[in-house]
């Protein structure tokens, strides 16, 4: 491997890190920019929320811009607006600027991922490509493992606006190794004729409209629906409207028009079609155990987010071997077969998580999540590998495109989704157990009397707390929520587990292609 390579994958890890690890840094010091910023947690969402619409919004039409502008300039201009974008959000004095330059942070974001993905497919050799991407997706895949460790600690030593500044000196650094060391894609005759004639007949300014509002406003509904209680507010039932017509005119349009900004056409493929349904499956699962595990551990466990954040770290290791391991097979193995160990190592750990309870430690979360995470090293590389390896050129950046806004779909979904059922699951339980909390059940009423007789109780009366009984009822209610939420997640992974055993679906019915460079997804 020549040094020029080297420093290729290294360009690529660093711009894939950045995004990885600031889609879920920033979770951590929610609570302290709250209290700094003097706001609420609904008007502090909007951090998050604003970035993810703005990087969905970019991620399929990310390589119809890297073939307009350049791939290297694209490329180059994305991370230093990244970078921009995150010493601007370090500086923002009030939470309107902080959100309008996360949404800019989340529009140049959303190149870097498909683009380090096309980069490392067309630099390589095919007897090197396997290697080259499980290196890539070693150094990738432990960034959200990294984001809540790091965000944790810079936000207790030094502030939460640490947590934006530290992209400045790695987005400079990657930037200017990119400049110096990315070319752009190698295009056939044909596609520089065709290219030619699009910018005869100029920009898809139609199509582009109607991707930023249909993907904007289902985004919308998926990130803010819990929040205001879904189509009970008006907000949400016009997105939902908004979303529909939008996407619905986006296809109608750009399978209409020669020159589309993102080429549907392509969904005909088995490939395609398949691959991404694939890819939605698989966003559920990494997605929504990452939301709701942490919880978990803070919830009944109760670690701190650098705790919770130390705790992925094993997996995150182990994720990195397994891709070494299946890059280094993949010429040898059906990749049909690594995605099905994987998912069984998926379902598997699924099983376990369901069967927690309450008493469960932090020692016994350890290995729900290292098989979690080896499953992900046998799925990623695989998927992309039976999918990607079938195109070649600009088809290459816009299935890459596709796939990585696919599975960021399948989480949003995913956790919409799980948001809603667990509400429902905790309402159910909530009122099964209440049933049982009363002085009629001998139990119920002996963990009363215990609480009642502490002598905590005495000292939280002179405190001004309440008086013995009452503290006896809170104690008694927190046990119940306590139980309340066991339960719910314990029955959430068994629904979990089917939402992902549908990804067997297209597994079944997916064409392989001869595969000639293995590739992964960088998320």
């Amino acid at each position: 491997m020549s040094a020029q390579q080297i420093v290729i994958i290294f360009t690529a890890a660093i711009a894939a890190l950045l995004e990885i690890i600031d889609s879920s840094i920033v979770n951590v010091a929610i609570p302290t920019m709250m209290g700094n910023l003097g706001v609420t947690q609904d008007e502090i969402s909007w951090v998050s929320t604003g970035y993810m619409i703005a990087n969905s919004i970019v991620l399929p039409i990310a390589a119809w811009l890297g073939q307009n502008l350049g791939r290297k300039n694209y490329f180059t201009g994305a991370i230093l607006s990244f970078t921009f974008a995150s010493f601007a959000c370090g500086m923002a004095p009030n939470l309107p600027c902080l959100i309008v330059f996360r949404i800019f942070q989340g529009l140049a974001g959303g190149a870097l991922l498909p683009t380090s993905q096309t980069l490392i497919q067309e630099q390589f050799p095919r007897e090197k490509a396997g290697m080259a991407m499980a290196i890539f997706g070693m150094s990738v895949m432990i960034g959200p493992a990294l984001g809540p460790t790091i965000g944790g600690y810079l936000t207790d030593n030094f502030g939460w606006r640490s947590i934006f500044n530290v992209n400045v000196p790695l987005g400079l650094t990657a930037a200017v190794m990119a400049y110096l060391n990315v070319g752009d894609a190698q295009r056939t005759p044909q596609e520089i004729l065709a290219a030619s004639k699009t910018v005869k007949r100029g920009i898809d300014w139609t199509g582009l409209g109607l991707l930023v509002l249909g993907v904007g406003c289902a985004q919308y509904v998926l990130e803010r629906g819990q929040a205001e209680n879904w189509f009970e507010a008006n907000s949400i039932r016009t997105c939902a409207v908004l979303a529909v017509l939008g996407l619905s005119a986006f296809v109608y349009w750009e399978l209409k028009v020669p020159n589309p900004i993102m080429n549907l056409r392509l969904f005909k493929l088995n490939a395609v079609s398949m691959g991404t349904l694939m890819m939605m499956s698989l966003g559920v699962m990494v997605y929504a155990l990452t939301f709701e595990v942490p919880i978990f551990a803070s919830n009944v466990i109760h670690l701190t987010a650098t705790q919770t954040g130390i705790l992925f770290m094993p997996g995150s290791i182990l994720t990195m071997f397994a891709m070494l391991f299946v890059g280094r097979s993949m010429t040898k193995v059906s990749p049909k077969l690594f995605v099905l160990i994987g998912m069984s190592l998926g379902e598997a750990s699924l099983f376990v998580l369901s069967h927690f309870t309450s008493s469960t430690g932090a020692d016994e979360l350890y290995w729900p999540l290292i098989l979690r995470s080896v499953a992900t090293g046998f799925l990623f590389i695989p998927i992309n590998g039976m999918i990607l390896s079938q195109f070649q050129g600009e088809a290459l950046g816009q299935v890459a495109g596709m796939m990585n806004f696919f599975r960021q779909m399948g989480g949003s979904i995913g956790i919409a989704s799980l948001d809603v059922i667990m509400t429902r699951f905790s309402a159910q339980n909530y009122a099964d157990l209440l049933a049982h909390a009363n002085a009629l059940n001998p139990v119920a009423y002996r963990t009363y009397m215990q609480n009642q007789g502490l002598q905590t109780a005495k000292m939280s009366q002179q405190v001004g707390m309440g008086f013995a009984n009452n503290v006896a009822v809170k104690s008694l209610y927190g046990r119940v929520m306590n139980q309340v939420f066991v339960l719910s997640f314990d029955k959430l992974c068994i629904v979990l587990m089917g939402m992902f055993a549908l990804g067997l679906i297209p597994l079944i019915f997916v064409k392989v292609g001869k595969i000639k460079k293995p590739v992964m997804d960088a998320h």
